[in-house]
């Protein structure tokens, strides 16, 4: 008695099964990718912080602390601490702090972390574009698009 061989699965079938799920999860997942590319490219400069003579837009600083802590407000200001009376001799107060300078290898990195960003931000669109105009279920990728952008919103209004 011979054993017939088990079929096999068409590799060609399989791969196109793949491609078809990665369409699907790239497309559901772009704009969450968009989001932290771009928060995250304005965050290396320090641009969703104020500082000496910079007050970032209110939505960029939203946006910063969403990336960071999930949170969609503005950062709380506190409240200076009241002076507490020393009984001892006054003290002088510290000199402020110099700013350090920005090493050179911090800079590099930083353009190289600029453009990774750039590059995620280009290839997230072309590969949105190629799923929505070259997929077969193109009403399923719009809503997945869809439900990508508006999910992670409704859960920050909760």
């Amino acid at each position: 008695m011979t054993a017939t061989p088990k079929p096999r699965a068409n590799p060609a079938l399989r791969l196109m099964l793949l491609r078809r799920i990665h369409s699907w999860l790239g497309l559901f997942i772009a704009p969450s990718v968009l989001f932290f590319a771009v928060t995250g490219a304005y965050q290396l400069y320090g641009l969703h912080e104020s500082g000496p003579g910079y007050k970032p837009a209110p939505l960029a600083e939203k946006l910063g602390r969403v990336h960071m802590k999930q949170v969609f407000e503005a950062k709380p200001v506190r409240a200076a601490a009241p002076a507490k009376p020393e009984a001892g001799p006054a003290k002088a107060a510290p000199a402020p702090a110099k700013a350090k300078p920005t090493k050179l290898t911090v800079l590099m990195l930083r353009a190289v972390f600029l453009v990774v960003a750039i590059g995620l931000v280009i290839s997230t669109l072309i590969g949105v574009w190629m799923a929505l105009t070259h997929g077969r279920d193109k009403t399923l990728g719009w809503g997945l698009l869809a439900a990508g952008a508006v999910l992670p919103v409704l859960i920050l209004a909760l």
